[in-house]
């Protein structure tokens, strides 16, 4: 005869048993399962994709076996009824380390879906240290540094929203890129644009699809670019007739509807009074990037001039002065790099103080804006 309080005993998982020394009174939450098949392969056994038919009778099955269960990412749980010895991957679990009970969410990820879908992550080689200036954006990311390196241990109080604003070119990306590489997560970085759809509930249906596949992989960065460009102020939404629909997916979706644990969202703009004010309220912090210093466009100048594949003969001081209102990007990319290729294409061996007067002229720099240049 079976016992009665059974249940509330804490199973010795056949996967993972946890130390005594640690807290084992926390219940799961939710939690997320793959597919990982049979623990060797048998002619007459099948692989490990197994189609789930109906989620909330899939829940009622797991719990009913595996209810008092501790788990932790990583770990393993193993099917006794229909399918005995089938197995499934932790995928995610929170809070990490708890107890299945009859209140946890259980889910089985369809991981082929990452595969099929348009929404991808990507990873980029870019660290702090590749980012000159900035100092205030980099020290206000800790936050979301030291949230996505342990999701858990901040609770209610995690940073959701955050929304970088400022001049174009001034690192904005690259402080997203950064943080995804520092903490090897996924980064899902879009164009805002690219969310608009051709027909009535596309935009929804990406938006939705864009923040389900990061709380799938989580932890992990979703980095909205240009997000004034599809969350319009409301003074401007009759321009554009989809704007409704996707500002209120946009606000579904940071609001925390889903649980979105471990997903942190980054939005950037160079106009944030454009922004409905609505999205706007949702962003727990606005962090400013600015135009670099004397010494950040000195250092700038340095480091891409290191990487020049010809000689130079310039006036550093000088260049300093007349990319005084330029962000990073347009020092190497107006400045320097039309500087390189007028050098090049007259044959030149030597990039000098004539190349950089080209490029002020081709990129229409005011006599006023690059003031120094001729003194």
């Amino acid at each position: 005869m079976k016992s009665d309080n059974k249940s509330s005993k804490i199973k010795k998982s056949e996967v993972y048993i946890k130390s005594s020394s640690d807290s084992i009174d926390k219940e799961a939450e939710e939690l997320i399962l793959e597919s990982a098949g049979y623990p060797f392969n048998f002619a007459l056994l099948e692989g490990p994709h197994l189609e789930i038919s109906d989620n909330v009778l899939f829940e009622q099955y797991a719990i009913e076996q595996w209810s008092g269960t501790l788990v932790k990412t990583g770990s393993y749980l193993f099917d006794q009824k229909i399918i005995p010895d089938y197995a499934f991957k932790v995928l995610k679990v929170f809070p990490e380390n708890s107890i299945i009970s009859e209140n946890t969410s259980i889910v089985v990820a369809d991981v082929d879906k990452d595969k099929r879908s348009s929404i991808k992550s990507k990873q980029y080689d870019v660290h702090f240290d590749d980012i000159v200036g900035q100092e205030n954006a980099k020290s206000k990311s800790k936050l979301i540094y030291k949230y996505l390196q342990n999701p858990d241990k901040f609770g209610t109080w995690a940073p959701k929203n955050v929304l970088f604003y400022g001049a174009p070119g001034t690192g904005k990306t690259m402080l997203a890129k950064a943080l995804a590489n520092e903490l090897d997560i996924r980064l899902y970085l879009v164009k805002s644009t690219s969310l608009i759809g051709e027909h009535v509930g596309d935009a929804a249906s990406r938006i939705h699809e864009l923040f389900e596949a990061a709380s799938r992989n989580a932890p992990s960065l979703i980095f909205i670019d240009e997000i004034d460009a599809i969350a319009l102020h409301r003074s401007f939404q009759s321009l554009r007739g989809d704007v409704a629909e996707i500002v209120n997916s946009l606000l579904t979706e940071m609001d925390g509807i889903s649980p979105n644990d471990g997903v942190v969202t980054i939005a950037a703009t160079n106009n944030p009074s454009a922004i409905d004010f609505a999205i706007r309220s949702r962003f727990e912090e606005e962090i400013e990037f600015k135009l670099p210093s004397d010494d950040e466009r000195r250092e700038i100048i340095m480091l891409n001039l290191d990487t020049f594949p010809l000689d130079y003969d310039l006036d550093i001081e000088k260049l300093v002065k007349v990319s005084k209102r330029m962000s990073g990007r347009d020092i190497k990319e107006k400045l320097l790099k039309t500087a390189l290729h007028n050098a090049i294409i007259n044959d030149k061996q030597t990039v000098d103080m004539d190349d950089v007067a080209f490029a002020l002229g081709v990129n229409k720099y005011k006599e006023e804006e690059v003031k120094g240049m001729f003194e």
